[in-house]
């Protein structure tokens, strides 16, 4: 089992520490970089399993230092540590695919649950299969199946619930799957998108592992029991 290796990029040194003796003691091999320059070339010279970035840094700030992530990997987790809720900052990390984000001051336990799914998301990325209980997906084999058995899904079917299973207890807006599943298909409105939740929620009523719960006025998220 190798360590998770985490790149911490944050030009206050106090808290770059605060954070690394925290991510070492929960057993994460951990490297820092007081901006984003540096941090940019430890990124190229180390694999990394995921990064928690601030955005305000001397040299390169947050967002040039994940462009160029990005360029290079599309994969790996970002995780942005912003000292404000900032919309035009979270509109722009979003654009840059900035998978999460955490508002200081934050609890370390709540930086450390976050770093966790994170790296349960990257994991289900990585192998593409997802394992509750007795149910299982496959992403490669496009399979599907609850005791040993298959589940006849479409392939939207299929990719719809992957992605609410991968992002468990998230909140998906009629607007986000259409955008994602139908691609602006003129012919999809969110009517169309709750026939098809109706349709995956008959095709998996059997099993307990989890539901497909409707947030009312919002859209969907799977709850896993």
């Amino acid at each position: 089992e190798f360590m998770i290796r985490i790149l911490v990029a944050e030009d206050d040194e106090k808290l770059r520490k605060i954070i690394s003796s925290l991510l070492n003691s929960a057993g994460y091999e951990v490297l820092l970089s007081g901006d984003g320059e540096e941090a940019l070339s430890l990124f190229y010279d180390n694999k990394i399993d995921l990064i928690v970035s601030d955005i305000m840094m001397p040299k390169m700030d947050g967002f040039a230092f994940v462009k160029n992530v990005r360029l290079f990997n599309k994969e790996v987790p970002i995780l942005f540590m912003t000292a404000r809720e900032d919309m035009s900052a979270k509109e722009k990390g979003y654009a840059l695919n900035v998978d999460d984000y955490i508002v200081k001051p934050f609890e370390m336990q709540e930086l450390l649950l976050r770093i966790g799914a994170l790296l349960r998301r990257a994991k289900i990325n990585q192998n593409k299969k997802i394992a509750l209980g007795d149910f299982i997906m496959d992403e490669e084999e496009r399979v599907a199946k609850y005791k040993g058995e298959e589940i006849s899904l479409s392939v939207r079917e299929f990719n719809i619930l992957f992605k609410l299973l991968s992002f468990p207890n998230k909140t998906f807006t009629r607007s986000n799957l259409m955008e994602e599943f139908w691609d602006f298909d003129s012919s999809a409105t969110s009517r169309t998108v709750d026939v098809y939740m109706s349709k995956l929620r008959e095709k998996t009523s059997g099993i307990v592992e989890f539901e497909i719960s409707t947030v009312h006025g919002l859209g969907y998220k799977a709850v896993i029991k």
